[in-house]
């Protein structure tokens, strides 16, 4: 069967706009439909929208807590494993400061530098502290000038006495030249390192607090 598309334009364009009830039978389904289309449409951008958007922020929220549950319920099953590490750490850490010496003690590692290539039969010609020392967080550093003169083979040996020494001590930026009379010549920087007691701590935080406010002016 044919569908008149003329006839149906036609029946449309005769229709009484106030009087539905004299409309055909057509006419009324195409209206029909397009109210029961038009009103789940208008819902949506009106009401549903917003409810659906709301909805999928209530499922990302339930999955970020789901993933901070899932972590937290990680971290209770193994937190006897996370203290005996901290205790672990502690005591490494601990360990690493019985070797740095404290203020008192310095004077006597600097001795103890200073004999370590007296000992090799090196002959100073520099050994000269820095005037103030590096401040750190939990401990402060003292950079040493140092040049001798002497055989590569007692140089060596110097170096090695120093990394053996009880206390922690490094040598860094060396060079070794020609000295005059045919031995050879070291230049470097030995730094040794010293704790903070607790006064030079809380005076540095202090310090730092300060410096902060000051900032924010």
């Amino acid at each position: 069967m044919a569908i008149d598309f003329n006839k149906i334009v036609e029946d449309f364009r005769r229709l009484n706009w106030r009087d539905p009830g004299t409309w055909p039978v057509l006419p009324k389904l195409a209206v029909l439909l397009g109210i029961l289309v038009a009103i789940p449409v208008a819902a949506y951008f009106v009401d549903w929208q917003g409810q659906l958007d709301e909805l999928g922020r209530g499922r990302q929220e339930e999955s970020k807590l789901k993933d901070a549950y899932v972590i937290k319920k990680r971290q209770s099953v193994n937190l006897d494993l996370y203290q005996q590490q901290l205790r672990e750490i502690d005591t490494q850490f601990g360990a690493l400061l019985r070797q740095l010496p404290n203020k008192s003690q310095m004077d006597a590692l600097l001795v103890d530098i200073n004999q370590a290539g007296l000992g090799r039969g090196l002959q100073f010609e520099l050994f000269k502290p820095a005037a103030a020392e590096i401040m750190k967080e939990f401990y402060a550093e003292l950079p040493i000038q140092v040049k001798v003169d002497g055989t590569y083979h007692d140089m060596g040996a110097f170096a090695s006495d120093v990394g053996q020494l009880s206390r922690i001590v490094t040598l860094n930026d060396v060079s070794i030249s020609a000295a005059k009379d045919g031995t050879l010549q070291m230049e470097a920087v030995a730094r040794t390192f010293r704790y903070l007691d607790e006064d030079e701590i809380a005076a540095q935080r202090k310090a730092q607090q300060a410096a902060k406010r000051g900032g924010r002016r």
